[in-house]
Parts: structure tokens; C-alpha cells; sequence
């Protein structure tokens, strides 16, 4: 990475990798790898024998002289081969734009986003990372050379790169798809060098927050690291594929990430949750997860429900003292008004004696699939309220970050609307 990159929003042109026109997009684009199911997974890969996620979530191939992650990349290039996908001609910066009933939800620029330290004040993470998921991607990038999905940045828009967005759109449209939740995904390319400038200029004063793509800007920067140590220097590498939205053009659906404690009963974390917390079990009021969350949503912060898939107990009013003394000692004011936070600390390792990782504590995107998992496990689920942005970006904006797998920004990026390669840019 040269100097002048150091310390700036610095967005990349690249030669797109876009299925071809005779593609039906609709069938083989998908939500990013960590949202999909084991069910969602089979039923995509069923849709069409060209989906997206026979990419980016790999199965094992009969043929176990490769691994799966060198299986993908070759299937990648089969597709190359056989001119399902094509490479754009030109470098671009690609408008990516996401409608409902006729309305602009998000838009934002998709292009190469060159790494920068995650405390220099320019790229500002939320949340933190795992090793798993780290290694998972990195496997995946090493093999195909590239970046199959986009990360999703939110940085505080309304300047010159938007006007050149809102002047894209007016043009023909290069790809689209409607998927099935009824929202509309639409991409154009910017080429000309006048406007590519316009853009840079803009973008270098300012900052971003990572809305959604932690563990993959991670991966990034490690792959980065890999290549350069290999002798490669500078190169495409030095950037990853990136969603740039503008916020004044968009309207995201923040949600909460829930957890869920396998084998811990629900006596137990309810007597657990007493000592903390003033707990009333909810009873012919909520009938479902629904109406649980409706009652939760009504309570001053910190509160939370706890729920073992079919009983329902909400826990607001924490003891001063209590929480004041699970803070951790360099926590900062707005990270420990999160509700996370307090969940992660409070909740989970000071009452029930549990730690916020994989194995001990699971994460859920939805309520719904919370209480299956703690039925199955014979668990409790810990439901959330959702943080409000401005609570998320004041977390971002003094360099700290949220227990991972905290927030769901929606709608996120369709995967397979553009792909990038390093050789096509090199």
C-alpha cells in the first residue's frame, strides 16, 4: 500500500465479474454466506446449477484430491470457460441500488476498498471477530485469487460521488433481479474518468463504518499480508470488495443478533436472572416470540426475554451495583449503553457463568430459529432490542467495538451481482 493511500476513503475501480446476459439473475444470486441455513443452502443450490452459493459455502467434492475451497475456485473458472460469466471491459465503480415497491431503499457504490487500520480513524469496525469464520474466508479468497462478495459500509453521503450515483441510475440499467422478499436489485457501471475523480476526491475526506463484513475486511488484510510476505509487493490485493452507502440514501433495517445457551435449562437461568434482574414470567398476554418482543420493545433499556421455545420471561430493572460492577474497566460509556454489551457481560457471564462464543453460546439472526435452537438443545434463548444506529456509529466513532454477531443491517448486498477477481485488475 503506497503512502498516499494511508488515512483516506479510497474506493478502487475494477473489472467486474457479472453472470452473463442470458443468466436469469434471480436464480442464481444469493444473501451473503453467514445469514444462509442449511436449508436455505440446499434450496439455492437447487434453484440453478450455476447459484452463487456453490461458491461461496463450498461443498465437500468427490473428489478428495482437492479441498473444497480449490473445488469452488475451479468451478469458478468452469464458468469463466463456459461464458455463464463474463469480465467487464473497463474498470468501474458499480452503482448498486435496492428497491421496494417502487421506492430506493439503499444505494451505494460497489468497488475496491483499500484496507486501512482498523483504529487510524478511517474504516471503523463495531463488532469483534472469531478465528472460525476468519480462516473459513481466507481459505476461500487464497483459492479463487479474488473477493466473491462485497463487505457493506455505511459512511455519511450527500456529496459529489452520490450526485454521480443519482446521475447513474438515469442510464440503462446493466443487471437486475427481483428476489423473493419483493425487493428489486439494479447495477450500473461508472467508467468515465471525470466521474471516477469526482468520486475519489469525495470519498478521500471521509469515513466509513462496517455495517455488515467484520470477519471478511479481516480476511482481507491477512491476505494482503499473505501475498506480500510471498513475495507479491503491491497489488489488487491491497484492497477488498466492498458496498460503499451513502446513509442519506438509505434506510437500514437495524435488527438484533440473539443468543442462545444450549443445556442451560430454564429454571436455572431464570433463577440465575433473579439475582440480577427483576423477572416476570409473561403468561396468557404473549402467546408467541412476536408478541414477547412486542412487550420487550415497550421496556426502558437494559431488558431482555429470556425463553426456553415456549415459556417467556422478561427481565428489566438490573441491579445498580451489579452491573456497575460486571463493566468491564476500559469499557467506554457508549458501549456499555448498548444492550448487547450488557447482554454479553451481565447477562451471560456474570449470572448464567457462560462465555460469548461459539460452542458455549450461540448466535441467532432470527427470534424464531432462537427458541427452535433452545428447544432442540434444551437451552434458553436470549432475546434482544435491537441498538439504534446512532448507538451503534457512537460505539464506531470512539474506536470501540461490539460483541460480535451483535447487529443484522438489512437489506444486505445480494451476492453475485459482482464478483472480482485479483487477475482481471492486476
Amino acid at each position: 500500500m503506497s503512502g498516499s493511500t494511508i488515512g483516506t476513503l479510497q474506493l478502487r475501480p475494477f473489472r467486474g465479474v457479472r453472470y452473463a446476459a442470458h443468466a436469469d439473475l434471480a436464480r442464481v444470486i444469493a444473501p451473503p454466506y453467514d445469514v444462509i441455513d442449511d436449508a436455505q443452502q440446499q434450496a439455492l443450490e437447487a434453484r440453478d446449477e450455476h447459484n452463487v452459493v456453490r461458491v461461496i459455502l463450498p461443498r465437500e467434492p468427490q473428489d478428495r484430491s482437492v479441498d473444497r475451497y480449490t473445488s469452488a475456485a475451479h468451478l469458478f473458472d468452469h464458468w469463466l470457460s463456459e461464458g455463464f460469466l463474463i469480465v467487464d471491459g473497463s474498470p468501474a465503480l458499480y452503482v448498486y441500488q435496492q428497491t421496494r415497491a417502487g421506492q430506493v431503499i439503499q444505494r451505494g457504490l460497489v468497488g475496491a476498498v483499500v484496507m486501512q487500520p482498523l483504529d487510524g480513524g478511517v474504516i471503523l469496525p463495531h463488532e469483534n471477530v472469531r478465528v472460525g469464520p476468519v480462516e473459513d474466508r481466507l481459505a476461500l479468497m487464497r483459492a479463487l485469487h479474488g473477493n466473491p462478495e462485497p463487505i457493506f459500509l455505511l459512511y455519511d453521503g450527500g456529496g459529489p460521488a452520490s450526485d454521480r450515483c443519482a446521475e447513474a441510475v438515469r442510464s440503462p440499467v446493466l443487471a437486475t433481479a427481483m428476489t423473493e422478499d419483493g425487493t428489486q436489485h439494479d447495477l450500473w457501471a461508472i467508467t468515465d474518468e471525470a466521474s471516477l475523480a469526482v468520486i475519489a476526491d469525495d470519498l478521500a475526506g471521509r469515513h466509513a463504518m462496517i455495517a455488515d463484513g467484520h470477519h471478511r475486511y479481516t480476511t482481507y488484510g491477512y491476505l494482503r499480508d499473505e501475498l506480500r510476505n510471498a513475495g507479491a509487493g503491491n497489488g489488487p490485493w491491497d484492497a477488498g470488495l466492498t458496498l460503499l452507502v451513502d446513509n442519506s440514501v438509505a434506510t437500514p433495517d437495524i435488527r438484533a443478533i440473539h443468543r442462545v445457551v444450549p443445556g442451560l435449562s430454564f429454571a436455572t437461568a431464570l433463577s440465575a436472572a433473579e439475582r440480577g434482574f427483576r423477572v416476570r414470567e409473561l403468561g396468557a398476554e404473549v402467546t408467541d416470540v412476536e408478541s414477547a418482543l412486542d412487550v420487550l420493545r415497550l421496556q426502558p433499556a437494559p431488558a431482555f426475554v429470556i425463553s426456553d421455545g415456549s415459556r417467556f420471561a422478561l427481565l428489566v430493572d438490573p441491579d445498580a451495583r451489579q452491573l456497575a460492577a460486571a463493566k468491564p474497566p476500559a469499557a467506554s460509556p457508549q458501549w456499555w449503553a448498548l444492550d448487547a454489551s450488557i447482554a454479553s457481560e451481565f447477562v451471560l457471564a456474570a449470572l448464567w457463568q457462560v462465555t460469548d462464543a461459539a460452542g458455549e453460546v450461540e448466535a441467532e439472526h432470527s427470534p424464531q430459529a432462537a427458541l427452535e435452537l433452545a428447544r432442540r438443545t434444551n437451552g434458553t434463548a436470549l432475546l434482544l432490542n435491537p441498538a439504534p444506529l446512532e448507538a451503534v456509529m457512537a460505539v464506531a466513532s470512539v474506536g470501540a467495538a461490539m460483541p460480535r454477531k451483535s447487529t443484522l443491517f438489512l437489506p444486505k448486498p445480494q451476492s453475485g451481482m459482482v464478483m472480482r477477481l485479483f487477475r482481471f485488475d492486476a
